[in-house]
């Protein structure tokens, strides 16, 4: 046994030396705030968390014109959700600009009084699903991980996560979580000409080729596809009108400020080269902030 002197040297070194490894380590990563109503799952040296958003993007229903059926679609799958229902993983696709990633955002302002919650990851988050789905599985809420603007490449990681994540593994799927994707691609991969010569024709039968199945199988695993079509020029004037509206902008006061007003915002357009919800929410920002600097009395 050692003497009690040097015992007393080791334990101040082995101290010592604890002290300099609290210096050196990361901190703890802090608990969710669950007063929240949206977070982002975030890194912090390589060890995830759930950072409130004190702020979330609130986007009503009756905002987002155009896209009545997906309206419907998707309050149908989240309403049962909400309610502790069956319901489905969403794959929101098409056009862009179109209110894909706004038609989530509005779900959370409808039912976060009735416990739904938003959580946004990141591509290269994927891999941390099972992680997210472990720290929220006890809560009582209801949780949406929302997975904006989602493309992939052959071999990546989160490519296999996700198809874990919505097939499910030996453990059931935590019934307090759903995933809704949006992407521009409907099988969320890169499509080659070359893939269309795998194709066989068995009889009168077509088989698509491996590579192509393998692609199917990811979004055929959302078992709500919602899709999404370019704006016809009705369809975005009207959403220019809704939004002005939001923002506070009177109607045209006569024929000619009305066709002044269409006017520019098609001409807007056609330098974004796009008719949109997003270009009519830019379009409607820009025309209200400038007719409310005109109203603004001049400084002396």
């Amino acid at each position: 046994m050692l003497p009690f002197k040097e015992f007393a040297v080791l334990f101040a070194r082995a101290e010592r030396v604890l002290d300099r490894l609290e210096a050196i380590l990361p901190e703890a990563p802090p608990p969710p705030d669950w007063r929240a109503t949206a977070f982002r799952w975030r890194k912090r040296a390589g060890r995830g968390y759930l950072q409130a958003i004190a702020h979330p993007h609130a986007i009503r229903l009756d905002e987002l014109v155009a896209i009545d059926e997906q309206k419907h679609a998707i309050d149908a799958n989240t309403r049962q959700f909400v309610a502790g229902l069956p319901a489905n993983n969403v794959l929101l696709t098409g056009s862009r600009g179109t209110g894909k990633s706004s038609l989530v955002k509005a779900m959370l302002v409808k039912y976060a009084a009735r416990g739904l919650r938003l959580i946004e990851v990141d591509k290269a988050d994927l891999v941390d699903l099972p992680d997210i789905a472990e720290i929220v599985a006890a809560r009582s809420e209801r949780f949406v991980v929302f997975c904006d603007d989602l493309t992939f490449d052959a071999g990546e990681p989160g490519y296999k996560a996700l198809k874990v994540m919505l097939d499910g593994t030996i453990a059931a799927a935590s019934p307090n979580v759903l995933i809704y994707a949006t992407s521009n691609r409907r099988h969320l991969l890169p499509e080659y000409f070359s893939e269309n010569l795998e194709t066989k024709h068995v009889g009168e039968e077509v088989h698509p080729g491996e590579s192509v199945e393998e692609k199917i199988s990811l979004s055929e695993r959302f078992g709500l596809w919602i899709s999404f079509y370019p704006f016809s020029q009705d369809d975005y004037l009207a959403a220019v009108a809704g939004w002005l509206g939001t923002f506070g902008v009177a109607g045209p006061r006569n024929k000619r400020e009305a066709e002044a007003r269409t006017r520019d915002a098609l001409q807007f357009a056609l330098q974004r080269g796009s008719r949109s919800g997003r270009v009519a929410w830019q379009f409607a920002k820009g025309y209200a902030g400038a007719a409310a600097l005109r109203r603004k009395p001049a400084r002396a």
